[in-house]
């Protein structure tokens, strides 16, 4: 970690020293248990990329929460997700009621990605139910609106938004400054002014509490491609799951997203997809393996 202690540079040095080792004698579920909420009739690789994405970062375990119509193509990408068919197409309350009695204990839910646009009101009553069931609550994408910030205060304590610069605009209600320094400073802001965690997506990412302020650096040009950022939500989702505190978590996974991210391009140029970026994951966090 370089900088002073309330602003600084995510290094090797940090995520090692903030990513739990697993117990030697760990049992299925001690390693963290997520569930993944999103998708619509438009997107199901969205949702499905998140759900990788958490399950390459270490997790015991990982429910994916769909509508019904694309459970089954998901289903059929990959034998290592648990699939909840949800009956509406949308985030209703329905929706969220039903998967709230059907989800045992997980430890963090992430939520938005591929979801598209949703009623104000059902997305807010969503967030709240499936808050219940969780330590720590990610949320992105199409979940970005402006109405889960009036969210109770103990709601907002368990959030991280993971944002790009636009949801930032949409969610915050501010123009958002194209220095970096400014950045850092509307960041920390909002982070603050709200109580979540802020996990900005950009050349670099800037991540805030609205205390501290950590920055990532480690990305390819080759990243701009669609999808990269379910991943990213889906790795900020598992190691939250591990006990790992929120502005950690977001921290660790920004550095983590971006050396797979690397990687990738590393191997094949400008020509990468996102499941590229999902399979480069161990790569990037064997090196923070340790066994206790």
């Amino acid at each position: 970690m370089t900088g002073s202690p309330s602003k600084f540079e995510i290094d090797d040095d940090y995520v090692k020293s903030k990513i739990p080792p697993r117990k030697r004698d760990s049992h299925k579920g001690m390693n963290g248990v997520v569930c993944i909420v999103g998708g619509g009739r438009t997107y199901h690789g969205a949702p499905f990329l998140c759900a990788m994405g958490a399950a390459r970062s270490g997790v015991d375990l990982v429910y994916l929460a769909v509508p019904a119509q694309v459970a089954v193509p998901i289903r059929s990408l990959s034998p290592d997700l648990i699939v909840f068919p949800l009956p509406d197409s949308k985030l209703t309350r329905g929706n969220a009621n039903r998967l709230a009695g059907w989800l045992l204990e997980v430890n963090c839910i992430g939520i938005g990605p591929g979801l598209g646009p949703q009623n104000p009101n059902e997305l807010k009553h969503a967030l709240a139910t499936l808050s219940a069931k969780c330590q720590t609550l990610v949320v992105d994408a199409d979940a970005l609106r402006p109405v889960i910030l009036e969210a109770p205060q103990e709601q907002k304590a368990k959030m991280v938004v993971t944002p790009h610069a636009k949801e930032f605009e949409r969610l915050f209600g501010v123009a958002l400054p194209e220095t970096l320094d400014e950045r850092v400073a509307a960041v920390k802001k909002a982070a603050g002014e709200h109580g979540v965690v802020v996990l900005l997506k950009g050349p670099t990412d800037v991540i805030s509490d609205g205390d501290k302020v950590g920055l990532n650096n480690t990305h390819s040009p080759a990243m701009t491609v669609g999808g990269t950022g379910d991943v990213l939500t889906g790795v900020t989702s598992g190691l939250a799951s591990k006990g790992m505190g929120r502005f950690e978590a977001a921290c660790c996974a920004a550095y983590v997203n971006g050396l797979a991210g690397a990687e990738a391009a590393k191997e094949l140029g400008l020509h990468i997809v996102a499941s590229d970026v999902v399979g480069c994951i161990p790569k990037a966090m064997k090196r923070f393996d340790r066994i206790e």
